[in-house]
């Protein structure tokens, strides 16, 4: 017997980390799972004051429309709906760490009291309690992580870059960092905002890493939302560790005509101002739905796109330099460009990008935004703010090569935002670039086709998941405690020193033979170290009664003596000195 995925989501409740869970949500219900999706009372509030629909439906209304079984709820993440969030950063992610826990166990203990079937917690990456909640209520405990591998393995290795002298050390090396493993170097300055620090590495953020990166270690499985093509020995050296599935680009190919609204903010219809834009010719600037920046900085890239002569979109949200500071373009600077510049609150970023018009991104590099660039064919210019987008910017410049920097180590200057420009839109360097990244889109395109990557490893977690799930609940396993048939594959625990994960081998029914005690088998599953291990695998049975081994076994150490078992399946465990599962 198969249990249905009943999954429980929770996005971290910042907007670009709402979305590529929401993208989950539906590709995984489409996929035949239950899901109960949970956002913040406050994420809630905002989308659906910006809908227009604060009494009305939810986000996923259209959705269980269609048929999909997508549940959505909310819970209180500690802070009254009218506390400030963005201007009281610190406050509101202490919440996080320290609050925010107790109101996801008390629903979640509620909903599986309620709803027996739900099976499995998906959380986003960076909260601290997973595997504590998980634990409890007996879930599937899987992490999702909305950023690239190469972000998630510079978190994960956080003691390897201070033991190195690389951060919170006083030797404040600013050399290459050559020793993270599945990294061939990067430097000090490419790293996360956080770890670009020197004094103050306590902050409310940085104790959510710290912990988190020790929690995301406890989980069952990883999921990435990247692509194995663009980070392939990263990715591989994670998965020598923990089971690690690179699935994305979440969104789906359509995503730019049928996405479901998250956004924070209303929107404005930028679409009948481009529709007079001649193709190519605009350029869209945008510094994402989170970080801050200065009023300086504001004013340089103003005066950049006034002295540019292109034509632009610039989204700037009413908090971009601080929710109590709301007037900070140059005076005039809007009469000036009104021909040619629209400077809008909000918009659909993927609308805007799809659109004809646009030739070009000044952004800001959140990875969301450079993966939907990427599929619209937009060339970058790169100006990271904040956490993750200065790692994001080296994947973009240095090693996809498909945009630019706005500035290196000088200070931003007008002119230099004037050269950037040029450079992106206009002559011989803009169509190269194209060029470039259409050869990328090609590896995006490809990885989300139906025999892509992607999509290979993303029916692989599910399978995965499904075999976990069973083997969590006790469904085909034991019955009257006796070894019963099952079509589910073992995952157990790996062991602490997570030297290598596990491959999967399908061995012949005569090999179950060999045990004296033990009637035929139609297969045992044997887990196996492999130093070649890129993912969990699984081939089927060659056919009952043949005694060829579908793959061969690594050659492996003596077996130690170990206790006898009761079960036929622990016989056979003890025959081989490995865990196993006999189905049918």
């Amino acid at each position: 017997m198969e249990q249905k995925p009943h999954a429980i989501m929770i996005p971290l409740p910042l907007q670009g980390h709402v979305i590529p869970f929401v993208n989950l949500a539906i590709k995984l219900a489409s996929n035949g799972f239950k899901i109960t999706f949970v956002n913040t009372e406050s994420i809630n509030y905002q989308i659906s004051k910006a809908r227009g629909h604060i009494n009305g439906d939810d986000i996923f209304t259209g959705a269980r429309k269609s048929g999909l079984d997508i549940r959505y709820s909310t819970v209180s993440d500690g802070f009254p709906l009218g506390f400030d969030r963005s201007l009281n950063h610190d406050q509101f992610f202490e919440g996080v760490l320290h609050v925010f826990s107790a109101h996801v166990d008390e629903f979640v203990g509620n909903l599986v009291q309620k709803d027996p079937t739900v099976n499995t917690l998906i959380v986003d990456t960076f909260y601290v309690w997973p595997s504590m909640i998980a634990n409890k209520y007996n879930l599937v405990n899987i992490s999702f992580f909305t950023q690239p591998a190469l972000v998630f393995t510079l978190y994960y290795h956080v003691d390897l870059l201070r033991q190195n002298g690389h951060f919170a050390s006083s030797d404040n090396r600013q050399d290459a960092i050559n020793y993270i493993p599945g990294v061939k170097s990067i430097m000090p300055s490419d790293l996360m905002s956080y770890f670009q620090v020197t004094d103050d590495i306590y902050t409310p953020p940085h104790r959510i890493v710290y912990k988190s990166f020790e929690d995301v270690k406890k989980s069952d499985f990883i999921i990435c939302n990247t692509i194995q093509e663009f980070e392939q020995e990263t990715i591989s050296a994670i998965q020598n560790k923990q089971p690690f599935y690179s699935i994305g680009p979440i969104f789906p190919p359509e995503f730019t005509k049928t996405c479901i609204s998250t956004s924070l903010w209303s929107e404005s219809d930028c679409t009948k101002w481009l529709n007079t834009k001649p193709h190519g010719s605009t350029l869209y600037v945008s510094f994402g739905s989170y970080a801050h920046t200065s009023k300086h900085e504001i004013e340089v890239v103003a005066n950049g796109l006034m002295l540019s002569g292109v034509n632009f979109i610039w989204v700037l949200r009413p908090d971009i330099v601080s929710s109590n500071e709301p007037d900070f373009l140059p005076d005039g600077f809007e009469d000036r460009v009104k021909d040619r510049g629209l400077i809008v609150s909000w918009c659909s970023q993927n609308e805007v990008i799809s659109h004809r018009a646009i030739g070009g991104f000044l952004t800001h590099c959140g990875w969301n935004s450079i993966l939907e660039s990427l599929w619209c064919g937009l060339p970058l210019i790169c100006y990271p703010l904040l956490t993750d987008q200065f790692t994001n910017r080296k994947l973009v410049v240095d090693d996809l090569k498909i945009g630019i920097n706005l500035v290196g180590n000088k200070s931003l200057s007008a002119e230099e935002v004037v050269d950037k420009i040029n450079y992106v839109m206009k002559g011989k360097t803009a169509k190269e670039l194209r060029e470039q990244v259409k050869k990328v889109r090609k590896l995006l395109e490809d990885a989300i086709a139906i025999n892509g990557s992607s999509e290979r490893n993303f029916k692989q977690f599910t399978m995965d998941l499904k075999a976990k799930i069973a083997i969590k609940k006790g469904f085909g396993i034991k019955e009257n405690g006796v070894a019963k048939a099952s079509n589910h594959i073992n995952f157990s625990k790996q062991k602490k020193n997570h030297i290598s994960a596990p491959t999967l081998k399908v061995v012949q029914s005569k090999i179950a033979l060999k045990a004296k005690s033990l009637p035929p088998a139609k297969g045992v599953v044997i887990r196996e170290p492999s130093p070649n291990y890129r993912r969990p695998t699984t081939e089927k049975i060659a056919g009952k009664g043949k005694e060829k081994v579908v793959e061969p076994l690594p050659k492996v150490k003596p077996i130690s003596k170990q206790a006898p078992s009761s079960s036929k399946a622990g016989q056979l465990g003890s025959l081989f000195g490995k865990e196993v599962a006999v189905f049918g």
